[in-house]
């Protein structure tokens, strides 16, 4: 494919920002959410050693937990409705494609390295719950265990006594105390579609940096491969039996090593319902004098959104407009807009731009690291920092995202194919 039809061309207004920051091939790199720089340096002096980067990455997210970073990784942080901390963690290899996942596990502080024996040790992709518990105290880590510690339970009867407000409830009653809690009769209503996405845009979100977090890290090794993890202790006073895209390969994170990797944290109930990304609708493309020539494979440019072409597609004419059936894609946006050509400061902006304008509202930030290991970075809402590590540097780097307001991505010169 021609390096031209591989461009994915943008006109959306948004909050978000990318930085891009050039380097070498050289192997092998590190990359993490946030300035867990104990976390970082732990996968970094696992993976000089000659370690392979699954091994990093467990170790990496293994000193998050163990350091208990911002409160929002591993034990003893973001107590539930009930009070108890649970954990979500997941691992994935980017050359077999494997993953190994717990979610909601209770009673185990480490919550990467069950997830790793998920993958090491089952057939299955993730364990949830207590179930996921007693797996991993069965394949020999350390258990039962309490996984509050003074500090969640103190935040926890701070919250109590607020009559449990801010929770993460809706269209229930009684909504200014702490239940129980029963369905509410006067559901609101809108009238449209466009007021729905009106209405659910609007609303403001409970996450915080302190609240509602995840390590997101990335590693490739000296040969070259690349493994993922994340770990969690999710998002402060959920619901239990919550889980957010920190479990959930392609979601929180995402690894290929013919591509490069990614990595997500914010306000998971709403990324994850973005990433993987379905084009699954009829999309509709004017193309006046923009666009001359549209064959098949193509990314083809409306005034909303980008659609991307396949050979199998449906193409008929209606009403002086082209329509576009596309068959299904499963992707992982940011790893797959690599594939497709695009640099990582564009696929780390695309990804979060496609949830701000559902959700303009959302807390979020994605890190993009290509097979080369080019790095970049994307945010809305707050401002972003990841940190990274490779040879060359003395120690662990931070880098600065901002989120801007009325950013906008300069579309390249359409050309005919």
């Amino acid at each position: 494919m021609e390096a031209i039809t591989r461009l994915v061309l943008f006109t959306l207004v948004s909050l978000a920002v990318g930085h891009e920051v050039e380097n070498s091939a050289q192997y092998p790199v590190v990359v993490s959410t946030w300035p867990f720089l104990q976390a970082v340096r732990a996968a970094w002096r696992a993976v000089n050693s000659g370690f392979s980067a699954l091994d990093a990455v467990v170790e990496g997210c293994s000193a998050c937990e163990e350091l208990r970073c911002d409160g929002t990784v591993g034990p003893g942080g973001s107590p539930d409705e009930n009070g108890e901390t649970t954990l979500d963690a997941m691992v994935m290899n980017g050359a077999t494609m494997e993953v190994g996942a717990v979610a909601a596990m209770r009673y185990v502080r480490d919550g990467i390295r069950a997830a790793r024996l998920v993958m090491q040790h089952t057939e299955h992709t993730m364990l949830v719950g207590e179930q996921a518990s007693t797996f991993a105290i069965s394949m020999g880590l350390p258990g039962p265990a309490n996984l509050s510690s003074a500090e969640s339970m103190k935040k926890w009867n701070k919250w109590k006594q607020n009559h449990c407000q801010p929770n993460f409830r809706k269209n229930i009653q009684p909504t200014d105390s702490c239940g129980p809690y029963h369905r509410s009769h006067n559901v609101e209503k809108t009238c449209s579609m466009d007021d729905l996405v009106e209405h659910i845009g609007a609303k403001s979100s409970h996450v915080g940096i302190h609240n509602h977090d995840t390590i997101s890290m990335a590693v490739f090794d000296k040969t070259g491969h690349i493994a993922v993890g994340t770990s969690t202790n999710g998002a402060t006073f959920k619901i239990p039996g919550r889980v957010g895209d920190g479990p959930i390969a392609g979601s929180s994170a995402y690894a290929d090593d013919e591509v490069g990797a990614c990595g997500a944290t914010g306000d998971g109930d709403i990324m994850m319902r973005f990433l993987p990304w379905y084009f699954t609708k009829t999309q509709y493309v004017d193309f006046g004098s923009r666009i001359n020539h549209t064959p098949s494979p193509n990314l083809i440019l409306d005034d909303k959104s980008i659609l991307l072409v396949l050979k199998n597609a449906t193409i008929r004419r209606s009403s002086g407009r082209e329509e576009f059936r596309p068959i299904k894609v499963k992707t992982y946006q940011a790893v797959e807009s690599m594939r497709l050509g695009m640099e990582p400061k564009q696929a780390a902006r695309d990804a979060i731009q496609r949830i701000a304008r559902k959700y303009p509202g959302f807390v979020g930030a994605v890190f993009a690291v290509d097979k080369n290991g080019v790095h970049a970075g994307a945010c809305h809402g707050w401002t972003f920092q990841y940190s990274v590590r490779r040879p060359g540097m003395d120690d662990v780097e931070d880098q600065a995202i901002k989120a801007t307001e009325n950013s906008r991505l300069l579309l390249p010169e359409i050309k005919e194919i």
